[in-house]
């Protein structure tokens, strides 16, 4: 049983770290691209996952083995042209990232012959799926409209400016929230059927 855990541990460390580094990226990425440089002076632009490693998110997504998150790429509203509809951008980026990953990582293991289901390379046929898994989870998960996860951003972003400030108050407790209602499995409830289900779609790719 514990060898068992270990090994599915160590096949998911590279899925976990890739993914939500490529996730963070590109957040830092688009905010660049729309003329903010606080990811890029901070460093944040770079594929080195322990630029990135928040250690309850990692820690969160190693248990459920489909939701987590990173330390927050910095980025500064002030910069853009258009603040409310930039952040919402960016903030679309990290979960549209994990999406793009998915497809890619489907696409490459409908690729991998049946034989490696059998072979040397079963532990890479294994680590395919975990990213395919991984990738659709972090999405989805980010995309719940709670602070600090993307959701919460790119709601403020759709709402009338008087509501998005009157959301905004909600930030303080955001994180209180968020370990509430992953800890009582509350979010596997509500995202993980869509996981699943979409998931499931790209396996048949």
């Amino acid at each position: 049983m514990i060898s068992s855990y270990i090994q599915e541990i160590a096949l998911l460390a590279v899925p976990v770290l890739f993914s939500i580094t490529f996730h963070e990226v590109s957040h830092g990425y688009a905010a660049f691209r729309l003329g903010d440089p606080t990811a890029r002076n901070a460093g944040r632009l770079t594929l080195n996952p322990i630029s990135h490693i928040d250690p309850v998110g990692l820690l969160v997504l190693v248990v459920t083995r489909m939701i987590g998150w990173a330390k927050p790429v910095p980025v500064d509203p002030r910069y853009f042209k258009n603040p409310r509809q930039d952040m919402m951008w960016v903030s679309l980026a990290g979960p549209a990232s994990n999406l793009l990953l998915a497809v890619v990582f489907a696409v490459i293991s409908r690729m991998v012959p049946p034989i490696a289901q059998s072979s040397f390379l079963y532990p890479l046929a294994i680590m395919l799926q975990f990213m395919i898994v991984i990738n659709v989870g972090l999405a989805v998960f980010n995309l719940i409209p709670i602070p600090p996860l993307d959701g919460s951003h790119i709601l403020q972003g759709l709402l009338p400016p008087e509501m998005a400030m009157s959301y905004s108050r909600i930030e303080p407790y955001g994180f209180i929230i968020l370990l509430v209602l992953v800890f009582t499995r509350t979010v596997n409830v509500v995202i993980f059927p869509i996981i699943d289900f979409i998931t499931g779609l790209l396996m048949r790719i």
